[in-house]
């Protein structure tokens, strides 16, 4: 096992008016995390990044989770690739350890799901990514905010906020993202989809 720390990328909008939108869902998870790891995410030197370095949850027999790097870009969700690029060339993060977390509309609302590699699905956070990072096969935590209703424009649906009534749901799809970060980095891909995948 690589002694480099775990990257996860909380993707999202800066700037109070986005806070809660569904799209800053997986951004929602990395700041739930950093408060469960008792670490505030500050500016970077890496530039244009806020993170925190952290253990992932309690390993067997008590010790400390893996080492991690929670981050979350200062830029617009679009071009998120440059700062995700700067922490893994810092940290000297391989592929298969950087972990992104993201909303995602082909997914019911409450759903996670998680795979390695693929297609961006037309998010754009995710394609400017693939292109800074020059691969698609990083780890995906994706996060399900479902379709819009009827004939509402996506890209509307995604940045407007999750509903009151569907606050507690929120809550609870943003502590299954945690869960499963915290699984993935302890447990393995496979392990962590056939605990998530049979909900």
């Amino acid at each position: 096992m690589s002694e480099a720390p775990w990257l996860v990328v909380g993707l999202g909008n800066p700037g109070a008016g986005y806070a809660g939108n569904r799209h800053n869902i997986g951004a929602m998870v990395v700041a739930a995390l950093a408060q469960q790891e008792r670490a505030s995410l500050r500016e970077h030197k890496a530039g244009r990044v806020w993170a925190a370095e952290v253990r992932l949850g309690t390993a067997p027999g008590g010790l400390p989770g893996p080492r991690a790097v929670l981050a979350r870009p200062r830029t617009y969700m679009n071009v998120s690739g440059g700062p995700v690029s700067a922490l893994t060339k810092f940290y000297k993060v391989p592929i298969e350890q950087v972990v992104v977390v993201h909303d995602e509309l082909d997914i019911d609302f409450g759903q996670v799901r998680l795979k390695r590699g693929g297609g961006e699905g037309g998010h754009n956070g995710l394609r400017s990514i693939s292109q800074s990072l020059g691969s698609r096969d990083y780890l995906r935590v994706r996060l399900g905010v479902g379709r819009p209703p009827g004939r509402q424009d996506p890209a509307d649906h995604v940045l407007s906020d999750f509903p009151a009534k569907d606050r507690q749901e929120v809550e609870l799809l943003v502590g299954d993202g945690v869960d499963a970060v915290v699984d993935l980095a302890q447990l393995g891909l496979e392990t962590t989809q056939q605990r998530f995948h049979a909900r």
